[in-house]
């Protein structure tokens, strides 16, 4: 595995401002001018065939975390997963995130929740949803389904306790620039199911006809080194064991690496995961 320079890079307020501007503006820009088929259909009939389902709980104590972070968090979802609801890939499309949800702005009833930047978080109009995209990454791991943009977390800010998912099987977002993206290169239509219960946010990729294939999500070459500027950086891989209809595994594939700087001490057993955002 290749270990990238993984020092905490400092930069000032005005040039992360600057910056946010000119990656926003480029992607809207690609938006407008790539050759990329965005999907735009929503049906309101659920496809027939479960591939895979997943949930992640609303609310999680968290240390220094003020819980009505959470609370206001779990209005964000329910915004954001009535506009990823019932949302259809057909073949050949490509099911941006930010293109589905739109901006998260106080005028369509976004709120304050968390929002998680430099190893750190603080309160943010539209907060919380990572949450979503880090369901929506994990679900469609489990499926046939392309993903041709995601972007891992910098920093892996609460120890592991409780983690149902291995480290770095999530997907950061900020508007519009850091996306997540997934492409449908099968022949049949993959549809997206999204909502909020009563304790967890939920989610489900549903298909027209069935899938031939099962998905095993595994994490390897795990490590955690000290770095010379004093802190610890965690690395792993994650793969994906591919089985074929009568159970016979037929396939075993890296999926992507993960280097995240640590915010905790490592041996720390207590805290949240990045998977609960």
């Amino acid at each position: 595995m290749r270990i990238p320079n993984s020092e905490p890079k400092k930069r000032s307020k005005t040039r992360l401002f600057g910056g946010q501007i000119y990656f926003s503006t480029l992607r809207y820009f690609s938006w407008y001018i790539n050759r990329r088929k965005y999907t735009q259909v929503r049906k309101s009939k659920t496809l027939p065939f479960l591939v895979f389902g997943h949930q992640t709980p609303l609310i999680r104590p968290l240390r220094n975390v003020d819980m009505w972070l959470q609370h206001n968090k779990i209005i964000n979802l329910r915004l954001a997963t009535a506009k990823t609801d019932s949302v259809v890939i057909r073949p050949r499309e490509t099911f941006s995130f930010w293109r589905s949800i739109g901006k998260p702005a106080k005028s369509k009833g976004y709120v304050k929740g968390i929002v998680l930047h430099n190893g750190s978080f603080h309160p943010g109009i539209g907060g919380g949803l990572c949450q979503l995209s880090n369901l929506i990454y994990w679900m469609t791991l489990h499926t046939p389904l392309t993903v041709v943009e995601r972007w891992r977390h910098d920093y892996d800010v609460f120890p592991d306790a409780n983690r149902a998912q291995p480290f770095g099987s999530g997907a950061t977002v900020a508007y519009n620039y850091i996306d997540l993206q997934i492409r449908n290169d099968t022949a049949t239509e993959f549809q997206l199911r999204t909502w909020v219960g009563g304790s967890h946010l939920h989610g489900e990729w549903r298909s027209a006809k069935p899938v031939n294939f099962q998905y095993e999500i595994y994490e390897s070459n795990h490590f955690i080194v000290p770095e010379w500027w004093g802190g610890y950086v965690r690395h792993n891989e994650l793969r994906r064991k591919v089985f074929d209809f009568n159970g016979n595994q037929i396939g075993d594939e890296l999926v992507t690496e993960n280097h995240a700087i640590m915010m905790y001490d490592p041996l720390l057993q207590d805290g949240g995961s990045l998977n609960d955002y």
